[in-house]
């Protein structure tokens, strides 16, 4: 089988195109993957020109600039990369563009999965517990920002198919699930995320936590954690910028008083673990599932290391064939037949 093409919006990102020419340079030196990097040709070409990589591996797709991403998609970057995984001439998508203008790429672009009503934004939040064959050390929320309501029926689809990616990609043979509660008591939930328990706690192979509150994510206990995407997208910043808050109190500690450097000193490397844990740039991308074809969408600050990785992740959802997974999960039980007797 030949290595997987993945296809770069080039143009989408705070640091595009500069980090993501980088980042997709460096991974044409650490892979067999092949790349197309889709945007404003001449200034990719430049730029690649000014970073080492391997030519054999990386192609310049031309998309003509759009001042608005959601206005005129015929003529973005994001558009072209996305319509070239449609038509199989690339195997998945990487973008670190805005989150809106990419699910419309996709609807236009893409199917939806049988059973998929809307498609779910994930993220990966580090944890204390590791999980599956493969000792990842992170949850999968979703949905992140796809969508800003959901019903009872989305996020049983969500915990569906966030069980499917966990139990693939980490290797994870039966995923601990929660939904993320306001924490305010049963009869102040919303009635679809009650639809959704009842719902969930009815499936035989996942594991049921039940509701959870968005302080215990970093402890690990769920695999993965479902909610709207407006709540997802909120609790994901906040936990983001809880530990962000962490390492500047503890670098300007480390600047203020002698005494609190001794001290800052001793924990050194809790701080440099915490770091490296938390660093998002290291996970690279996160899934957008339901649709038929791999798509990974990096952050929007992401610089060369997190698209890099971003593309490693795209590589490997790939090869696990995620969307086909999904899809089989969903995928109505067959009858049963019933011999006469």
């Amino acid at each position: 089988m030949p290595p997987p093409t993945i296809a770069f919006d080039a143009m989408g990102g705070e640091f595009a195109p500069t980090e993501i020419v980088r980042g997709a340079a460096r991974l044409s030196l650490e892979s067999d993957l092949d790349i197309i990097l889709v945007g404003d040709a001449p200034k990719l070409s430049a730029l690649l020109g000014e970073t080492r990589h391997n030519a054999e591996r990386i192609a310049v797709h031309h998309a003509p600039r759009s001042d608005s991403p959601t206005a005129s998609l015929p003529s973005t970057s994001l558009f072209e990369a996305a319509s070239l995984v449609a038509e199989g001439r690339a195997d998945a998508l990487v973008t670190a563009g805005d989150t809106g203008a990419l699910l419309h790429a996709c609807l236009r672009t893409m199917r939806l999965l049988p059973g998929v009503e809307k498609a779910a934004l994930a993220a990966v939040y580090p944890t204390e517990l590791r999980r599956g064959a493969k000792d990842d050390p992170f949850s999968l929320i979703l949905d992140v920002g796809a969508n800003h309501e959901a019903t009872g029926e989305d996020l049983l689809t969500f915990a569906l198919m966030g069980t499917t990616y966990a139990r693939v990609i980490s290797r994870n043979p039966v995923p601990r699930v929660a939904l993320l509660s306001s924490g305010a008591g049963a009869e102040w939930e919303h009635p679809a995320i009650l639809e959704a328990e009842a719902e969930i706690r009815r499936l035989p192979d996942v594991e049921y936590l039940g509701l959870t509150e968005g302080h215990l994510i970093p402890k690990g206990s769920a695999d993965v954690i479902v909610t709207s995407g407006i709540v997802g997208a909120v609790a994901t910043r906040m936990l983001e910028g809880v530990t962000q808050t962490v390492l500047d109190l503890a670098r300007y500690a480390y600047q203020e008083r002698l005494s609190w450097r001794l001290g800052l000193t001793m924990v050194a490397g809790f701080l440099r673990q915490l770091k490296r844990l938390t660093d998002w740039e290291e996970y690279g991308g996160a899934p957008l599932l339901g649709f038929d074809k791999v798509v990974i969408r990096a952050d929007r600050r992401s610089h060369a290391r997190a698209i890099t990785n971003a593309g490693k992740v795209a590589a490997k959802a790939v090869a696990h064939q995620i969307p086909r997974a999904i899809a089989e999960r969903l995928a109505p039980p067959e009858p049963q037949l019933v011999a006469e007797g």
